[in-house]
């Protein structure tokens, strides 16, 4: 299945496990498999049996049949098991997100940290790398102290001991960072993924989210919201159904297997539900 992944991603044959190759898997990644949750929206309203699980066995094999990833436990999962079918030492971290208080307290977020590929300006040669944060980071982060610019943006890692560090997001990104302590063992992940996406509390099955970082900035659809930061910054809404489903599909969402009638109720209740929004913020 890795030679299906890495056709998706435009890589014919195996490369080798450098930290070129990595930065180029971590830019074709990004290109090309979006931040999304359309499988637990779809199943939210009835129109599939249950989200897509969280092994990345079945990710790996979702994605090289042409279907989409997910978010991070997706993202990650499937980027982490592709880097070490490669070669390279993946060590998968226990994420939480930041919220105005400090850490959320539960596992919400799958962090990589890749080892072992040293450079002049990291001569640790330890990076973090993350696919699943949709808006994140474009190139892996050494991880050490310090502040990061990359195409107008500007990221901080801070190092918590030995083992865990603080990403602190740009002030424009859709989230404030994450708190990333520890290994993670993969039944937690799936434990966490049934929380998540299980209505009504799930916190990933209330709004449709799909999400790319490009070169330039990034693309955020929620729920028919289209909102563009970094380069060319715009908001507009998507209240035409052909119009929101151009959107997603522009930002690397497949639509593989999903009906179009259940695509335009989805539409439907996500713009009864943006309406809700404008009322009551």
């Amino acid at each position: 299945m890795i030679e299906g992944y890495l056709r998706r991603l435009g890589i014919e044959g195996r490369p080798e496990a450098t930290y070129e190759t990595l930065v180029d898997l971590h830019h074709r990644h990004l290109d090309t498999l979006p931040y999304e949750n359309l499988s637990i929206m779809l199943a939210a309203i009835g129109a599939v049996g249950a989200p897509d699980p969280v092994d990345p066995e079945v990710t790996l094999a979702r994605v090289a049949a042409g279907g989409n990833a997910g978010y991070c436990f997706h993202n990650n999962g499937v980027f982490s098991l592709a880097l070490e079918k490669l070669g390279f030492d993946v060590v998968r971290r226990s994420g939480q997100m930041l919220e105005a208080t400090g850490p959320s307290g539960t596992l919400d977020h799958l962090a990589l940290e890749v080892r072992g590929l040293p450079t002049a300006s990291n001569p640790a040669g330890r990076w973090a790398a993350d696919v699943g944060y949709g808006d994140g980071f474009r190139d892996p982060l050494p991880l050490v102290d310090g502040h990061f610019r990359q195409s107008g943006f500007v990221y901080r890692l801070a190092r918590v001991g030995e083992s865990g560090w603080t990403f602190h997001h740009d002030p424009h990104g859709s989230f404030n960072g994450s708190f990333v302590r520890g290994d993670v063992a993969q039944e937690a992940i799936e434990a966490s993924h049934l929380r998540l996406s299980t209505p009504p509390e799930g916190d990933f099955a209330r709004k449709l989210v799909v999400q790319r970082r490009d070169a330039t900035g990034a693309d955020t659809v929620r729920s028919i919201r289209h909102t563009r930061s970094g380069s060319g910054a715009s908001t507009r809404e998507l209240r035409d159904f052909e119009e929101w489903r151009a959107a997603l599909g522009g930002l690397g969402l497949s639509f593989l297997g999903v009906e179009d009638d259940a695509l335009r109720e989805l539409h439907k209740r996500q713009a009864a539900d943006y309406d809700e929004w404008l009322l009551t913020r």
